[in-house]
């Protein structure tokens, strides 16, 4: 077939149609974690200390970093006397333990939804049952809620085929927990496993995975089958919107993870006509309109939302920062 440059002009002249995708970016639990930071910059003043990234966004980070706050990894790295925020992902008991013990002045910013996790591997314990906890090893949530436990108590499944392998004693009572940030679909695959493999556990009466988390998958699969490429704003490091991309994949459209605007090169709409646009639970609306104005650079731009829910969860902050509240 011979190639006209002709039909390169046409290509880049032809209207691209902008998919996006309602709900994207911010969960109610992101947008609290960043408020516990902000606020308790404004009472104690400059610098407050953040064990481990608050939320996963560089842009997220860097913003809280001008304002006064300093992320370290562990609380070792947090001077005596300073004020210290433990991350939306949740920390193991022993942190909070620490930090009391050193007289320290925490704030927990864990997302409720990864506390109430945290409060039935507690009770499922109390009540004699092994947890498998299904969740991706090393990420900061599944490490929050194994710590939760004695190790002795909770093993980790990350896969169909990990259930296969678990050697426990057939009369151990069982009980099984989720990370809050995975696949819907897969890990429905994986609980359908384990109650096949040992019909007598038990799970939690609602499932884990955030309905934030869920709510963005809806989302990209409702726009994937249109689409010829899906943009996903969010970080390497987030579980959520690596999630995304599969979603965007299996749904038939290529799907693309990017930080910012500018990794998006001219031939990345190369044979485009639609392309969809979301974001992870930690990215900001501010990346969003950039991505957007980003594609209206190569080509002419029509844009739609397409909402699948509507999202109005808010939630309360801790006690220490509301009795430091002006009253309104």
């Amino acid at each position: 077939m011979t190639h006209h440059p002709a039909q390169d002009a046409i290509a880049s002249t032809q209207p691209l149609h902008v998919l996006i995708a309602a709900p994207r970016g911010f969960c109610a639990g992101v947008d609290r974690a960043i408020e516990i930071v902000e606020r308790a910059i404004t009472r104690y003043g400059a610098p407050v200390y953040v064990r481990h990234e608050i939320v996963h966004n560089r842009y997220v980070v860097d913003g809280l970093k001008a304002k006064g706050a300093v992320f370290v990894e562990e609380l070792d790295n947090v001077p005596d006397g300073a004020p210290v925020v433990f991350s939306a992902h949740g920390v193991p008991k022993s942190v909070p333990a620490d930090a009391t013990a050193r007289g320290l002045d925490w704030l927990d910013a864990t997302c409720p939804l990864v506390s109430k996790v945290h409060r039935q591997a507690e009770r499922q314990v109390e009540a004699g049952r092994h947890i498998l906890f299904i969740g991706h090893r090393g990420h900061p949530e599944v490490i929050g809620t194994m710590g939760q436990v004695a190790q002795g108590d909770i093993s980790l499944v990350e896969t169909v085929e990990d259930v296969a392998t678990l050697d426990l004693p057939a009369d151990l009572p069982l009980a099984y927990l989720t990370q809050t940030t995975l696949s819907v679909d897969d890990t429905a695959a994986i609980i359908a496993a384990l109650k096949v493999r040992y019909p007598g556990i038990v799970g939690p009466r609602a499932e884990d995975i955030c309905y934030a988390t869920s709510n963005r998958q809806a989302a990209v699969k409702a726009i994937a089958e249109a689409c010829d490429l899906i943009l996903v704003i969010g970080a390497p490091n987030s579980s959520n919107s690596l999630r995304l991309v599969e979603v965007a994949q299996r749904g038939g459209a290529r799907g693309q993870l990017i930080q910012r605007a500018d990794e998006i090169t001219a031939d990345w709409l190369d044979g485009v006509t639609t392309i969809g646009v979301t974001a992870g639970a930690s990215a900001p609306e501010a990346l969003v309109r950039e991505v957007i104005d980003r594609l209206a650079q190569f080509r002419a731009i029509t844009t739609e939302t397409v909402t699948t829910a509507e999202e109005h969860m808010v939630f309360k902050l801790p006690r220490q920062l509301l009795d430091s509240m002006p009253v309104e």
